[in-house]
């Protein structure tokens, strides 16, 4: 059969665009696409893909959550992120969170491709407009100093967070977690106290900057 490739990516053309690509490949197939994370985490576990082609800054749940999700449910599947920017934050959060590449989406089709096959040998892909040295320094720095408030967070409490930031209601979340209100609501409070952010404008602002969310406060 092949590799077999899940897309996820919040913008129609790009999918359409990679699944083309992918396609004219005759080792290559493309068995599912999704336009968020959290729809994603679930086909992951349905096509159990041997790569995940993910966009990093999505709506509802952001590349590195639903990273950490598929990595830990489907440890053979390889996945490698897409974004637009060279953002330490990210690149960081992907590796960390279980990602074996990281592309730019102003890569030619070529390192795509490259991308793919050298990910399913077991190596580690950095897009070529990215210094892997920078990458290196960066996460040891983050080990070392790990005294970021966002580090005490728990799994939840981030993916709260991030549906908090991107203007969703405690009933709203609570629906998407199959949690009850009252639940969400506790998880809220734990968050703005372990923040210091009384505010959803505030959580959101550091949501964004934290790379959880790209929607904007």
């Amino acid at each position: 059969m092949g590799i077999k490739i899940l897309i996820v990516d919040d913008h129609s053309i790009l999918r359409e665009g990679l699944r083309l690509l992918f396609e004219n490949q005759p080792d290559l197939k493309v068995v599912a696409e999704a336009e968020n994370g959290r729809t994603a985490v679930e086909l992951a576990k349905k096509h159990s893909p041997d790569i995940i082609v993910l966009d990093v800054s999505m709506p509802d749940m952001n590349g590195i959550e639903a990273t950490r999700l598929i990595t830990q449910d489907n440890p053979y599947s390889k996945v490698i992120g897409l974004s637009v920017h060279i953002n330490k934050e990210h690149i960081v959060g992907m590796f960390k969170a279980g990602a074996s590449g990281y592309l730019l989406k102003n890569c030619n089709w070529e390192e795509v491709i490259k991308a793919v096959h050298s990910v399913m040998e077991n190596r580690l892909y950095l897009s070529s407009g990215i210094n892997d040295l920078i990458i290196k320094d960066y996460m040891e720095l983050l080990e070392k100093q790990n005294t970021s408030a966002y580090s005490t967070l728990s799994d939840r409490e981030c993916e709260v967070l991030q549906l908090l930031a991107e203007g969703k209601s405690c009933k709203d979340i609570a629906a998407i977690l199959n949690l009850s209100s009252k639940t969400v609501d506790v998880f809220r409070y734990k968050i703005m106290k372990k923040l210091g952010l009384y505010s959803i404008a505030e959580l959101t602002k550091y949501a964004v900057r934290e790379g959880l969310t790209s929607v904007e406060a």
